[in-house]
């Protein structure tokens, strides 16, 4: 197949929802023709070939933070990504596969009606529905009917969770049931990071967050935890970078954590398994996740996982399972579960055990084969195969297939 991707972030802008791309497009690149179109940002080329994908980045206004897009910017990608194609799209396609239903959804509407080809949006979760946010699509009316359109347009809609196509049901089109697809990662590279290299002792307890540190991850909470337990031994590194920092590290001030709490900043892929793996408990006190992949990774590395009930990350944690899942916001008990962990190796020893075991059913070559299959059977509901050069009449649309 020839598979287009429309993304407006993709490594490295962006976040989980750029990764996961990142690592779907290379796995499927082994098999397919793949290329993404994105965003561009800085010195980032305007084309390039990485891990068999090619990549065609669309220059876009006011994107200096590598982490977070601003309005402007999104809107400039919605604005210039079809005449990018248009004049760099060498290649024919057979399926596109739209990220994010805002901003990316009506760059991929758009290039599939204009192509004939079928479009499979994804969404994953935050361009539904974000608690922190007051643009956050569930809360207003205009960008709701939005969302409706470009979803109802579609002819597959993907959520990586329950969670997430409930929110879809909920707040957009109760009609339309999509498909769950799980997100993966690849097994990580072996290893494990020298804590005398970060300055901790052999005794030290370690808490580790990864994640953009924006307002949805609620990292204050995880301060207050850590500030409440009072061993001196215990602390809690950051691994990630947002705009939230500044403030997190005048609150360590205040609260006198002192070098208790670490802020890493971004690290490379592999030192960031090389860290987990030094640590003994992952923490996160993040308002919503659409799926959450920092929870997989944290589970590949042997880590229990303490965080809240609310998310698709209830798909695939389990309360005394893998961890623990205190109510959303019941600090007290994200406290105690944390201390529980804490004092008792065994059950650390027992839950990252059954994580790491656990895991296995997430690593990407399977959520790959699930998307492939759904890209071959849209294909077949629009009556053409992948590859094909004759026009067909559409299944679903008016667009014939023209490839």
């Amino acid at each position: 197949m020839r598979i287009l991707f429309c993304n407006y972030e993709y490594p490295p802008l962006g976040g989980g929802g750029g990764v996961i791309n990142a690592l779907l497009g290379k796995e499927l690149a082994s098999r397919h023709s793949v290329t993404v179109l994105t965003s561009r940002a800085g010195d980032l080329p305007a084309e390039a070939v990485e891990g068999g994908v090619r990549v065609l980045r669309v220059p876009v206004l006011f994107r200096r933070d590598r982490a977070k897009a601003s309005m402007v910017s999104m809107l400039s990608y919605v604005l210039r990504a079809p005449a990018a194609w248009r004049r760099h799209g060498r290649d024919g396609v057979d399926v596109i596969n739209t990220h994010f239903v805002l901003p990316s959804g009506p760059v991929g509407d758009v290039l599939a009606r204009r192509l004939g080809v079928p479009n499979v949006l994804s969404v994953h979760g935050g361009d539904l529905y974000d608690p922190s946010k007051l643009t956050s699509p569930h809360r207003h009316a205009i960008l709701k009917l939005w969302v409706r359109r470009l979803a109802r347009r579609a002819d597959a809609v993907v959520g990586q969770s329950r969670n997430t196509l409930e929110n879809l049901k909920t707040y957009f089109t109760p009609e339309i049931q999509g498909e769950r697809i799980p997100l993966g990662i690849r097994a990580p590279s072996p290893g494990e990071a020298d804590r005398a290299q970060y300055g901790l002792a052999p005794d030290d307890f370690l808490l580790v967050t990864v994640g953009r540190v924006v307002a949805r991850k609620a990292m204050h909470q995880l301060l207050a935890v850590v500030h409440e337990i009072g061993d001196p031994r215990v602390k809690l590194l950051v691994i990630g970078s947002g705009p939230v920092v500044p403030a997190l590290q005048r609150e360590c001030g205040t609260r006198g954590l002192g070098d208790r709490v670490r802020f890493l900043g971004n690290v490379e892929e592999t030192e960031k398994f090389r860290v987990l793996r030094m640590c003994d408990l992952f923490v996160s006190s993040s308002q919503h996740e659409g799926f959450g992949i920092v929870f997989l990774e944290a589970m590949a590395c042997g880590l229990p996982v303490v965080c809240y009930d609310f998310g698709g990350q209830t798909d695939f944690l389990s309360d005394g399972v893998t961890g623990h899942l205190p109510a959303l916001n019941d600090i007290e008990a994200f406290t105690a579960r944390c201390r529980d962990l804490i004092a008792d190796d065994d059950a650390r020893r027992r839950m990252g055990a059954g994580n790491l075991l656990m895991v296995e059913e997430f690593f990407i070559g399977n959520c790959a084969a699930r998307y492939e299959r759904l890209f071959e059977r849209v294909l077949d509901e629009r009556g053409c195969g992948a590859g094909t050069d004759r026009a067909v009449p559409a299944v679903r649309r008016d667009a014939p297939c023209t490839r």
